[in-house]
């Protein structure tokens, strides 16, 4: 008798009256919300603004659903174009399916497209979101729970998963691979978070270590797993993938740090907006007009200061001729006495 388990949900389907809430999606969902919740306070805290990271958010995730699923229909065509299965069923995302090194590669696209629209450096925004990327894993590798999905080797350890019985697996105890990966990534993002702050990563070699260190527990945790996978000189295929994206993250630190030594000290352009010859010239002709209207009340002001002396002393010569007139009159009258 098993005293101790994790069990599987009966169903991977919640149905709010006539709307279908399905766990895969909302696991996909809600990882992505922390990715861009952690890497607008990152980039923030980079000296850039916030909304950004939502705003280039908007090209980079669609490309990486699209890629994380070609990728996995492409490595696991059999599920869906061999005899027997149907080819409409590679288009049912909700019901799981995504290869992390598709979705990464095609997002870093739309994010590359996304930073070259507002004139952002890719590497820097790659740094500031990879942590978020590493949390958004560990949150959507809870999708394949709901799905009784990607399980390791049997196993009676207190911790193993209870898989139900269907028409494409076994009922009993495995291992809960998809756990293991969970907390292999929250373990990645704090190494991430720490090693940015020990070392003031930059030019993209944060977003470097979250690939190397995801790649090194991707590949034990990849060997321990019974799902159906191509297998090359006896490895799983994504244990191959592994290896070889782990080497050219290494590769690219290591090479980082020797061209580009420190951290971008501006990692988003003040002026969303190019200025044009044409603006130039309209600044400087409006500058120059303000400084001809200056120079106007300038003079206006300064003879209007002149006219207010002058009368000033016409009074104090009128009260000079009327003392001499007054002395004059004076003396005359003395003269007639």
């Amino acid at each position: 008798m098993d005293l101790a388990y994790i069990p599987s949900p009966s169903t991977g389907v919640l149905h709010l009256g006539p709307v279908p809430l399905r766990g895969y999606a909302f696991c996909i969902i809600l990882g992505v919300f922390v990715a861009v919740w952690l890497g607008n306070k990152r980039w923030i805290a980079r000296g850039g603004t916030a909304g950004t990271v939502a705003d280039i958010a908007v090209w980079a995730v669609p490309f990486g659903l699209v890629g994380g699923r070609l990728y996995h229909v492409i490595t696991d065509y059999q599920l869906y174009f061999s005899e027997g299965e149907n080819w409409v069923d590679a288009f049912k995302i909700w019901e799981g399916g995504l290869g992390i090194w598709g979705a990464i590669a095609f997002g870093a696209v739309g994010a590359w497209i996304g930073c070259r629209r507002r004139g952002i450096p890719l590497p820097a925004y790659a740094d500031a979101i990879a942590p978020g990327i590493a949390l958004a894993q560990a949150v959507g590798r809870w999708g394949n729970w709901f799905n009784q999905e990607l399980y390791g080797k049997p196993t009676d350890l207190p911790w193993a998963l209870k898989i139900t019985e269907s028409a494409n697996r076994e009922a009993g105890l495995y291992h809960p691979t998809f756990l293991y990966e969970s907390l292999w990534c929250v373990g990645v993002a704090l190494l991430v978070i720490w090693a940015d702050r020990r070392f003031t990563l930059g030019h993209g070699r944060a977003f470097a270590l979250y690939v190397a260190a995801y790649c090194a527990g991707r590949g034990w945790i990849e060997y321990m797993r019974v799902d159906e996978a191509h297998h090359i000189l006896g490895l799983r295929l994504n244990v191959w993938t592994a290896i070889v994206v782990f080497l050219l993250a290494v590769v690219y630190m290591v090479l980082s740090a020797r061209k580009r030594p420190g951290r971008e000290e501006i990692v988003e352009p003040r002026s969303r907006k190019p200025v044009t010859a044409e603006e130039t010239e309209e600044t400087e002709e409006t500058e120059k007009a303000g400084r001809s209207e200056q120079a106007v009340k300038t003079e206006k002001t300064a003879g209007a200061g002149d006219a207010d002396a002058a009368p000033e002393g016409s009074d104090g010569a009128g009260a000079a001729d009327d003392v001499e007139n007054g002395a004059g009159n004076g003396a005359g009258s003395a003269a007639k006495g």
